[in-house]
């Protein structure tokens, strides 16, 4: 798979709006049959960074992505939004889905 995580520092008058603002661009990447996950977490430490961990099956379903309209259409309008360019992690992983932590394995 491919296992994509980015950080977005966001305006912060547009911080606590921005699940809504990227809200149509995450459901309709949620629905391409080669997405795996596409989840936003807020930074603890920073009310203005998030964090994307989004997933896809394969090179075919990245590329896929990458040129839908919805992701040119959100290269069109988040950069409004942000601080900065977001800075990403990139890599392909030979598994296709999260594997448990065994050093924190949770006892029945």
């Amino acid at each position: 798979m491919i296992f994509i995580t980015a950080k977005f520092r966001v305006k912060p008058e547009h911080a606590d709006r921005w699940p809504e603002i990227t809200g149509e661009f995450t459901e309709a990447t949620r629905a391409e049959p080669g997405c795996l996950w596409f989840d936003w977490s807020r930074s603890v430490d920073d009310p203005a960074e998030y964090v994307l961990v989004e997933a896809f099956r394969d090179d075919a379903a990245g590329a896929a992505h990458v040129q839908s309209a919805h992701f040119e259409q959100a290269r069109r309008d988040l950069p409004q939004y942000l601080v900065e360019t977001p800075r990403i992690v990139n890599t392909t992983v030979p598994q296709d889905d999260w594997s448990e932590l065994g050093e924190m394995a949770v006892k029945d």
